[in-house]
């Protein structure tokens, strides 16, 4: 298993150890040993799973408190993965990092509390699982306009996206809350 550094600090891509053979393949999506080993010691207390179709665009999302820490992997298709950093403190802050992830590449991306977190469908379909570092709260969710002129973000998107209500009401970056 190999950590891989982004342009973001704190942002990180995880290579696992694959084993192939003629069955196929098999890998360790978490060890809590291994991902601490690589500087990964979060506690994870929820999974998420969502089920996309091509230029579905989901996000820019993040929840204020507690913030939530996300490991993100794909186990089916190709998605356009955003975060944009919300932490004052941070030499990134209000600039945003995109990477492709995909079933095949099986590559797994940290985002630590502090990001609003979102992406886009590149296949025809796509299946993303990510863990969670604290619970969903309702009252603390928040969303980031994922087309605000501010931020620029180039989302790769075959015509135009496929959204829900809430994140087509995403706030622009300079009227979110961030944070310290």
């Amino acid at each position: 298993m190999k950590r891989l550094e982004t342009a973001f600090t704190d942002v990180w891509l995880i290579e696992p150890r694959i084993f192939r053979d003629a069955r196929g393949e098999s890998f360790e999506a978490w060890n809590r040993r291994r991902f601490a080993e690589l500087g990964l010691a979060a506690d994870f207390v929820q999974d998420n799973h969502s089920r996309s179709a091509r230029n579905t665009l989901r996000g820019l999302h993040y929840q204020l408190d507690p913030p939530q820490g996300k490991l993100v992997r794909v186990i089916s298709g190709e998605i356009f993965d955003v975060v944009v950093d919300l932490r004052r403190s941070s030499p990134s802050f209000g600039r945003w990092l995109g990477v492709s992830l995909t079933a095949e590449q099986s590559r797994l991306l940290w985002i630590p509390p502090g990001f609003a977190h979102g992406f886009c469908v590149l296949s025809e379909s796509a299946v993303v699982l990510y863990k969670v570092t604290a619970y969903w709260s309702p009252a603390s969710e928040r969303c980031l306009a994922w087309n605000d002129p501010r931020l620029a973000i180039t989302w790769p998107l075959d015509g135009p996206p496929i959204l829900s209500a809430r994140d087509a009401a995403g706030l622009p970056f300079a009227r979110c809350e961030t944070f310290p």
